[in-house]
Formats: C-alpha cells, structure tokens, sequence
C-alpha cells in the first residue's frame, strides 16, 4: 500500500521581541531598550535567511526601508548588520497596508488580509514566512492564522507602551518546542500552535 504524501504548507511565524511586561515599544515608539548584540543578531540573520518572505504592516515596513537597504555601506555597521541588511534586501517582502503607494526592495503591496490569498501563499513552495508588527499580529490572529511565536523577551520593565498583544476573546493552546538563553539577559520561548505539533 502506498503511503499518501502530503504536501507540506509553510508555517506563518510571529518574530517580536518584547519586554518583560509585555511590550514591544515605548509610548512614543522607542526600541532603544531592545538588547541586540553581535550573538542575537547573528541568531536573527541564521533564523531569517531560511525564511521565505517577511509579512508587515506599513509602519513596520516603513522603518525597515528607511535604514536597511543601505546599512551594508555605513562603515558603524557591524558584520551582522551587514549581513542582515543584504538579507532584507534580497528577501521578497509583503506589505500589508490601505495606504502605501509604492514600495521597493523586493517588496509587494496587499490592501488587506484575506485568509483565502494567505492560505494559497502558504501552500507555496519556499521557506516559512515571517511576520511581524502588534496590529498585523492582531488581524492574523484574528483568524488564526499564525501557527508558530518567536518571542524574544528582554531583560527590562518598560512599565508603559503598546503590548503585543491586544485583549481578545480567542484563545490559543501552544507548545514550549525551543527555549534559549543568550549572554546579554535575552531569552527566547519558541512556541508552537498544539495541535499543529501534535504527531499525525
């Protein structure tokens, strides 16, 4: 008897890093509390360079292309900046937004989340997807559509910000499938949605 192959589907990954108290921005936008050294940097560029494509919202977007695409050139860079900068750049990018106009570097422009388009990407060959951003977060989850939570928690109490996550009535079983301390006090919990890493 044949064994019947089943084509695999990509999996939709939510990568944020957040504070100890849940956000992921000060008040008025400040990252500067984020702790990114050579060691976590270089554990991003490993994670993202398999990725197949990075989903945001247009503020996201918007703060990515206004340092990366040249980050490369400035001599501050460190080794993982530019190499991260040359991943971003070539990675096709999807852009989730009612307003943007244009947009470069590889990047393609969608109006809105619609879970039939989002489900036929996936059935794409390619690597996972990654997305990012609190309110695009919020949309996908909205019907349940991210199927992975990469959480970076640093090593500080901002005590005030946007959380990343909004109040809601759904509710999602996870599973601890990876957990990794790195040197400068970040912490990364890897979870996975139950059901999709319960054995077939």
């Amino acid at each position: 008897m044949k064994r019947r192959i089943v084509p695999s589907v990509r999996k939709i990954v939510l990568m944020m890093s957040v504070s100890l108290d849940g956000f992921f921005e000060g008040p008025d936008r400040e990252i500067d509390w984020h702790l990114v050294d050579d060691e976590l940097h270089s554990y991003f560029n490993e994670q993202l360079r398999a990725l197949g494509a990075f989903l945001s919202g247009r503020v996201t977007h918007e703060l990515m292309a206004g340092f990366w695409p040249t980050a490369d050139s400035d001599p501050s860079s460190t080794g993982p900046m530019v190499e991260f900068a040359r991943i971003w750049r070539e990675k096709p990018k999807i852009v989730y937004s009612r307003t943007l106009e244009r947009a470069d570097w590889n990047t393609t422009i969608v109006r809105e989340v619609d879970v039939e388009e989002i489900r036929a990407l996936k059935a794409q060959p390619g690597g996972d997807l990654a997305l990012s951003g609190a309110d695009l977060a919020a949309a996908f989850r909205q019907h349940d559509l991210i199927d992975e939570y990469h959480l970076c928690v640093h090593p500080v109490l901002i005590g005030r910000g946007k959380p990343l996550f909004r109040p809601s009535d759904a509710r999602t079983d996870l599973r601890l499938a990876e957990t990794r301390a790195f040197g400068n006090g970040v912490v990364l919990l890897r979870y996975q949605r139950a059901e999709a890493s319960s054995p077939g």
